[in-house]
């Protein structure tokens, strides 16, 4: 009796210290795990790289510095006043604005491109989140149902116990009761620590303190996705890294452009002044110049390079194309897994549970009348609660099914 007693503070500390932890935890939804994802360091980290690639946009159509020159000019060796001078030179070069243009564009594609890609990041993280959020929440549901269970083992023991005081029961089977109540408090201790795991994950996705309590909202809805359709059209324009390949392409474009543009010559200015020996007049000097990039020797690297930028928009396209590929066949994979999962889910609903709980009822009906064993009760009760279990691993399974059609479609 004395181990009785201890069983029963055991559990009463037990749920005294969830209901009071679970009032003063605030609640978490779903929609505030994803709005707190921004606040994530790998986002942060695309953002800070975003405000460099503008940065350097902003230099973009910077001119060469100019070049000054100062020194003797066709002074002869031998020492003489009357012949050479001091000269002083300035250089510019001024690149063809053509060219500027391009760079400019070109830089600040390059910001497109992280911030599509920071969009696409963002996307695998909102998937994660949703993983541990609801795998969270099915750990919570089992939890219920071992509580129920445990009520049922704790019923059971305390019945046996009367009954061995009048010869009707067996001290072995009251040992088995308990054994089986041992088991459950060890399950149950297991399944509360997957529910801080995920509060765990969770909390580092959102870049908050690790052990910051919270409770999740239990109501998972299960959408008809095995219903919508899911052309390559359609995938084309909602997946985030489709988006991210076409910022590459056009950014690969923009190179294209800025290639080109080194067929444009740049032209140059140079102003020079001369103070003449001797007494000669002085002299100046004021020259224009021009490049000539379309010569045979100076081309040859501009074709080339224009030549490999085409090809690599050519394997962005094959690569766009066989994501897209890919994923039609995960979604149509992931339809046909959920429209079997939950044909499971439901059977368990209703038909394995009420008929396992039937049979409890019946093995406990047997047992009040003397006409049955405990034994036959503790295992209807396992059974009951191994088919409440697999019931919400179904639930587990179309939850993260979900999650996993949401994140090839978006």
């Amino acid at each position: 009796m004395k181990t009785m007693h201890k069983i029963h503070l055991i559990g009463l500390i037990f749920f005294i210290g969830i209901s009071i932890t679970k009032a003063q935890q605030p609640r978490l939804s779903l929609d505030s795990v994803i709005a707190n994802i921004n606040n994530n360091p790998q986002l942060q980290v695309y953002n800070a790289q975003i405000a460099a690639q503008d940065a350097f946009a902003k230099g973009a159509r910077n001119f060469d510095p100019p070049k000054i020159s100062a020194g003797q000019y066709q002074t002869p060796y031998a020492f003489s006043p009357n012949m050479g001078s001091f000269m002083i030179t300035g250089e510019q070069m001024f690149t063809n604005p053509a060219k500027l243009r391009a760079k400019e564009n070109y830089l600040k594609g390059q910001s497109k491109v992280t911030a599509s890609e920071m969009v696409y990041s963002k996307n695998q993280l909102i998937a994660e989140a949703k993983q541990y959020y609801f795998e969270a929440v099915v750990f919570e549901k089992k939890l219920l149902v071992l509580a129920k269970n445990r009520e049922l083992f704790e019923y059971m023991i305390k019945d046996a116990n009367l009954r061995l005081t009048y010869g009707k029961e067996k001290l072995g089977n009251i040992y088995k009761a308990k054994a089986a109540l041992y088991e459950l408090e060890n399950i149950q201790e297991q399944t509360m620590n997957s529910i801080n795991q995920r509060k765990i994950m969770l909390n580092t996705l959102m870049n908050k303190n690790q052990s910051a309590d919270f409770s999740v909202d239990t109501n998972i809805i299960i959408k008809d996705y095995e219903a919508t359709i899911t052309d390559t059209a359609t995938l084309a324009n909602k997946r985030t890294d489709i988006a991210s390949l076409n910022q590459s392409i056009a950014l690969q474009t923009l190179n294209t452009q800025m290639e080109y543009t080194k067929r444009k010559p740049d032209f140059g200015l140079q102003a020079g002044h001369m103070f003449s020996y001797g007494g000669y007049p002085n002299q100046y000097i004021l020259m224009g110049s021009i490049t000539l990039p379309l010569v045979t020797w100076a081309a040859k690297e501009t074709r080339a390079n224009l030549q490999g930028m085409k090809q690599e928009v050519i394997a962005l396209q094959f690569k766009k194309w066989a994501i897209l590929n890919q994923a039609q066949g995960k979604l149509a994979g992931i339809k046909t897994d959920l429209k079997s999962k939950k044909k499971q889910f439901e059977n368990y609903q209703m038909n394995i549970i009420p008929t396992y709980y039937n049979s409890y009822k019946t093995q406990l009906l047997a047992y009040e009348q003397n006409t049955g064993d405990l034994a036959a009760v503790l295992d209807s009760i396992k059974e009951l609660q191994t088919a409440q279990m697999e019931d919400l691993d179904k639930l587990q399974e179309i939850a993260q099914l979900q999650v996993d059609y949401e994140k090839e479609t978006n």
